[in-house]
């Protein structure tokens, strides 16, 4: 098993098909679900699965919901953001996570590997977003 960081394939054709919007007001909301080591994640990912999900104190099957921070542009590069997300007074450890799109068939947006696990011990447990830029955003579309 292993996790492997990608955008999801199955991600970028419903781009092209207009099945994924990150505009303020589409009623489209995302996700981000913790994983252990033991998951098998990558490109061919193509929906949230509960397989091999963290448990523990403070985590909710499923993770937090993300808020967008609206896609921009710089230079040729679209780009998106999504604000830091907290798992307040946890007890997980997690190797990477899964953003999604929430509901239907809650299809796949991209893997995150964390290169080993993190833990926290009845603390918070925050994914940190790297700068929403056209060489750091989560999501660039070069």
């Amino acid at each position: 098993m292993a996790i492997t960081q990608a955008i999801c394939t199955s991600f970028k054709k419903a781009l092209l098909d207009g099945e994924m919007d990150f505009s303020s007001g589409t009623g489209q909301t995302y996700k981000i679900a913790l994983y252990t080591s033991s998951a098998s994640l990558d490109a061919s990912t193509t929906a949230y699965t509960t397989s091999n999900e963290v448990t523990g104190t403070g985590y909710t099957a499923g993770g937090n919901s993300l808020s967008v921070v609206a896609p921009t542009t710089s230079g040729t590069t679209a780009f998106i953001d999504f604000a830091d997300t907290t798992w307040a007074a946890a007890t997980i450890t997690a190797r990477g996570a899964l953003i999604y799109q929430n509901g239907g068939s809650n299809p796949a947006v991209a893997v995150l590997d964390f290169g080993s696990d993190k833990t926290s011990t009845n603390g918070d447990f925050t994914i940190q977003f790297p700068t929403a830029d056209a060489s750091n955003a989560i999501i660039r579309l070069a």
